[in-house]
């Protein structure tokens, strides 16, 4: 991807800003945000019981539900205040077990349209301080007129 256009100068206090409003990312996945740039967010979530599987490895609800803001809060870097993101539609591969101390997803623009992006964002799990991919998705996210 090409260098992305700035339409937002505020865009990193906004993705912090809206997940901090998002009761099931903050409160109940007690989810934070990482690090912030044009086209790119990564969201983390520390492991807790309530979380897990009975086996130990984190319900796959919760990988979707990291990947899937990590990928829309990306494409949000890119748009004006005026709009927000919602997502079209998303694949998600599970690719290991979901074992870890806490999940780090880190969610990437490939395409940036008009009103639609193409983004991808890849769920990490963290054990030992090593990472494992754990999950992986393709996502088309759509711009539409934000909402106060």
């Amino acid at each position: 991807m090409s260098e992305p256009k700035i339409r937002n100068p505020d865009y990193v206090a906004r993705v912090g800003q809206s997940l901090a409003s998002q009761a099931f990312m903050h409160q109940v996945l007690c989810a934070t945000v990482g690090r912030v740039a044009p086209g790119e967010v990564e969201i983390i979530a520390e492991a807790r019981h309530e979380l897990l599987q009975p086996g130990g490895q984190v319900h796959g609800s919760v990988l979707a539900a990291l990947a899937d803001s990590a990928a829309g809060y990306a494409a949000q870097t890119l748009v004006g205040p005026e709009l927000d993101i919602v997502t079209a539609e998303f694949k998600l591969n599970f690719m290991a077990p979901g074992f870890g101390e806490r999940w780090i997803a880190r969610g990437k623009v490939l395409r940036a349209g008009r009103t639609l992006s193409v983004c991808s964002a890849d769920v990490f799990g963290v054990q030992g301080g090593e990472e494992k991919l754990v999950a992986h998705m393709l996502t088309t996210m759509m711009a539409v007129p934000a909402h106060d």
